[in-house]
């Protein structure tokens, strides 16, 4: 973080007279006689993150593609990439609200060449409802970023837009917020959605996905007990809790970067929040009924990627015969790699599992599902969801995870047993796809998770996002008849 980006605690301050509240038609206006800075001027480090994040998100507003922050962009210092990413993730956050309040600074909307612009303004106002940094370095560096962007013309239109909000704040906040999906910093739809599907939680639910999610470890007991892992962390300064349902997990009090945690790169520990953690815990005892050991028991993990639930099962059972599959040839490769950081094996195969090609033909012991779904249970770790998901999609996924599950239960051994799983707290994905194919499936039984994390919904059980806690998360436990 850059010295101008030192928090403080909130305060606006003596007022500035500000120009009008929209976009300049010329090449930008001079203040108080100062020499305007060329548009190509080098910008200083508070600006250099900011441009950063302005062109990092104007895609995503643009609903272009989803939100990607891999790798560190071009001018920002390593110091810096813990605030690009908060101000990345909140503006996605709080997108609908921060749109809101933008419509009543601007007369005009940005035009779609300037949805950087349109980013920038979003970012000043994400930074002075919502962080702790010197209500001056927020608007002025965000201002300045706009000649980073080589479109110095919105420096005037920033600060004025900016400052006009420093002095209308309690009442532009009171307007926007008589909208319960502006309040609440969700598209109308989902809260519906919600609503219907769980009436007492909706707002928890929005607030939870509004929250930034906690870090979770898995540590890997076949190299280290949790309870010494833990001791580890302690040893390191690092402050850290035991999960209360994931019988692996460990939630950070603080996030920090892997290479902090003590044995990471040795495949002492993952990171995999506690609610995925979970359907490998719900797997493991019919891979045990068959051998303690998992020798010559045959593991599918369909649509595997990024791969940590099949870590989990391998750590659990070294000598599983496991195949994973996922269409996306990309994130096999992710899965690849955590493979070999731990030093597990397993076939991974590129392939569609709605379809049979890539299959070998030998029946499958077990299988686990992570069937594609909105992410409306991860929303939080994912916002851009938000601007991406469109209510017909629910529909076209219902109907997947439906052909998913009648093209892999024949691939089940009779007497089998299959996981399935989403992380959708959507009960059109859930509940109903389950009851729908117990219903079709002659051979299909449910079987009762008895367990004290989430509650009953249909044939399975249902998490839904808590602040601090788990992501939102539904799991099925389904045998097989036969042998």
């Amino acid at each position: 973080m850059s010295q101008s980006d030192n928090p403080s605690s909130k305060g606006n301050g003596k007022k500035r007279n500000s120009l009008p509240p929209a976009r300049s038609k010329g090449g930008g206006s001079k203040h108080g006689g100062a020499r305007r800075k060329p548009d190509n001027a080098p910008a200083s480090p508070g600006a250099a993150v900011r441009v950063a994040a302005a062109r990092t998100l104007a895609p995503v507003l643009a609903t272009k593609t989803s939100l990607n922050l891999d790798g560190l962009p071009s001018g920002v210092a390593g110091r810096d990439q813990g605030l690009y990413k908060a101000l990345c993730f909140g503006v996605c956050r709080q997108l609908p609200r921060l749109d809101a309040l933008a419509g009543k600074l601007l007369k005009s909307s940005f035009k779609a060449q300037d949805q950087d612009i349109h980013a920038l303004l979003l970012l000043g106002l994400y930074q002075l409802l919502y962080m702790r940094i010197a209500p001056h370095a927020a608007v002025g560096e965000t201002a300045g970023a706009a000649r980073g962007l080589g479109k110095g013309w919105a420096t005037g239109v920033l600060n004025a837009c900016l400052r006009r909000f420093q002095r209308e704040q309690e009442a532009l906040e009171a307007e926007v917020d008589k909208d319960p999906a502006v309040a609440l910093s969700h598209p109308q739809w989902l809260l519906d959605t919600f609503q219907r599907n769980w009436p007492d939680d909706w707002e928890a639910i929005a607030a939870a996905n509004n929250a930034q999610a906690p870090m979770t470890l898995r540590v890997n007991v076949a190299a280290i007990s949790r309870e010494d892992y833990l001791a580890q962390l302690a040893d390191a300064e690092i402050d850290a809790v035991a999960c209360p349902f994931a019988e692996h997990g460990i939630t950070l009090a603080s996030a920090c970067d892997v290479s902090a945690l003590p044995g990471f790169e040795e495949g002492l520990v993952s990171v995999q929040d506690e609610a995925a953690q979970l359907a490998g815990q719900l797997l493991a005892p019919a891979v045990t009924a068959i051998n303690p050991e998992g020798e010559g028991v045959r593991l599918l993990d369909a649509c595997t990627a990024p791969g940590g639930k099949l870590a989990d099962m391998l750590e659990r059972f070294p000598a599983l015969d496991a195949t994973a599959i996922d269409i996306d040839g990309e994130r096999l490769e992710r899965v690849e790699e955590t493979l070999e950081r731990l030093e597990l094996g397993a076939g991974v195969v590129c392939a569609d599992a709605s379809e049979r090609d890539w299959w070998d033909g030998e029946a499958f012991d077990v299988i686990l599902l992570d069937a594609p779904c909105s992410g409306s249970g991860v929303i939080r770790r994912h916002p851009d969801i938000k601007l991406l998901r469109r209510p017909n999609d629910i529909g076209d996924l219902a109907r997947l995870q439906g052909k998913l599950l009648e093209n892999l239960w024949g691939m089940l051994k009779p007497g089998g047993t299959l996981v399935y799983g989403t992380c959708s707290i959507i009960t059109q994905e859930n509940a109903r796809v389950m009851d729908r194919f117990l219903a079709a499936t002659p051979d299909a039984k449910a079987e009762t998770i008895k367990a004290d994390w989430g509650r009953v919904s249909g044939a399975g059980r249902q998490m839904l996002p808590q602040v601090n806690g788990h992501d939102g998360f539904y799991l099925a436990h389904i045998t097989k008849a036969g042998a």
